[in-house]
């Protein structure tokens, strides 16, 4: 933590400095555009976010709040760090320096509101939670409910399967995009607590069946698991995920916790699919790599647990997806070649918004045979730490909230030999025209592969 809060003063202070230059910034014509694309998807009435902000009414006794949190890039919720590794990812909702800047000149020059002129249209929204892709994706193709669970207040956490729903789907398809949406009966001024108090599912991971009872592939992890807070998925447009005819859904993996009331929900999965005809390119299936021996002392910052994986064939790396509990603050992603060793993200952790990282398909990481993938993790046990109920006891693995995990829940394009060299050769060109990140791309320097040391 000490390092965050470094990182954090340094962030503030070049909010500050970066506000120095800039004079005649207005609510109407600089902050609205930037709150109706970053924020208002939750800060509206009757979403998740304790309060809206449509309007300057709204937004003004929240100025200095909201000032300080863009600043620290706490909101909105997405903590890839700017300064380390790829930064071109999808549906990315994050603040430009520029952006964080204008904020802060807007406050520290009294939240002028300025002319009615200059606000742009308001954007519509329905009257109730919405899924965030249908803003540029239109409305899904697909929608299929889960059962509804009741949890009563205050109960153990509770892990199983809650049962099966039909897709309904007459024909096969490829899904382009998935979003995950929990509805409740949890007032969205609610406090509680346990952490996630506003929701119901700490994680649900989703599988197709066919109406044999056969699992659809093999695979458990039919679609990224969706966890608290978490954002949608977008596949890389050559790697589309098959759901076939008469599949059911299976919410055969779920972890439920309580709030402090009994409280009712159930998930809603929405399916963007691909035009029929469309063929996938690439074999898209889940990587998934942690660690399960963990060790953390009560009271105690900056603990680090590590989990390594090798690859045995090339891959494109869709997603980065951190995931572990309360105590965690901080992990990062590394890559490792014979002598080439690039860090490819590292990202804060916030067990109450859970995010994954979707890759830009021109920045996605190419990864050869023999790859070593390394997380890191770092976890804060101290009173500093607001995720942590108690700080005083040792803590280890383990499926609670206030238990410990280190996991990148990743999606992968499994790749042949021929595809990943077509792929880093196009790479290399869009690198040479300023259209991709080399980060990443960890043969695009090299003309041929590391020789062992016995060749």
């Amino acid at each position: 933590m000490r390092v965050g809060l470094m990182a954090a003063a340094l962030l503030i202070a070049h909010a500050s400095a970066g506000a120095q230059g800039l004079s005649g910034v207005t609510f109407t014509k600089d902050i609205a555009p930037i709150l109706q694309r970053s924020c208002q998807n939750c800060h509206r009435p009757n979403s998740v976010a304790p309060m809206s902000l449509m309007t300057y009414e709204e937004v003004r006794p929240f100025a200095r709040a909201i000032r300080q949190q863009t600043a620290l890039r706490q909101m909105p919720p997405w903590y890839i760090e700017k300064a380390i590794g790829i930064q071109a990812f999808l549906d990315d909702p994050s603040l430009s320096d520029e952006e964080i800047a204008a904020i802060a000149a807007w406050v520290d020059a009294g939240a002028p509101e300025g002319p009615a002129t200059d606000l742009p249209p308001a954007r519509s929204f329905p009257d109730t939670r919405s899924f965030s892709l249908t803003a540029t994706l239109g409305p899904p193709d697909l929608v299929v409910s889960s059962p509804e669970v009741l949890v009563k207040a205050g109960v153990p956490d509770w892990w199983g399967a809650i049962g099966e729903a039909p897709s309904g789907l007459t024909e096969d398809r490829y899904i382009k995009a998935v979003e995950h949406l929990e509805v409740n009966d949890v007032p969205v001024q609610a406090s509680s607590a346990s952490i996630g108090g506003r929701f119901l599912f700490h994680h649900a991971a989703v599988n197709f069946v066919q109406p044999d009872g056969t699992l659809d592939g093999g695979t458990f992890q039919a679609l990224p698991v969706h966890e608290v807070g978490r954002n949608a998925d977008l596949f890389d447009p050559a790697a589309g995920r098959l759901i076939r005819a008469g599949a059911l859904l299976s919410f055969a993996n779920i972890h439920l916790h309580a709030n402090d009331r009994d409280s009712k929900a159930r998930l809603d999965v929405a399916l963007w699919f691909h035009p029929r005809g469309y063929r996938p390119a690439y074999d898209v299936r889940p990587l998934t790599w942690g660690q399960n021996e963990i060790d953390l002392d009560g009271n105690t910052a900056d603990q680090v647990v590590e989990a390594f994986y090798t690859l045995q064939q090339p891959i494109k790396l869709l997603n980065y997806e951190p995931h572990m509990h309360a105590a965690g603050v901080r992990m990062c992603l590394e890559a490792i070649w014979g002598p080439v060793r690039q860090m490819l993200n590292c990202a804060g952790y916030n067990h109450n918004w859970v995010r994954a990282y979707t890759y830009h398909p021109d920045s996605a990481p190419l990864l050869p045979a023999g790859t070593i993938l390394r997380i890191v993790g770092y976890n804060d046990t101290t009173a500093k730490n607001p995720n942590v109920l108690d700080p005083r006891n040792w803590s280890g693995w383990g499926h609670r909230s206030v238990d410990n995990m280190l996991n990148n829940l990743a999606y992968a394009a499994f790749l042949t030999p021929e595809q990943f060299e077509t792929e880093v050769a196009a790479r290399r060109e869009k690198i040479r025209r300023g259209e991709a990140e080399a980060v990443g791309c960890l043969t695009c320097g090299v003309q041929r592969p590391p020789q062992s040391a016995g060749r």
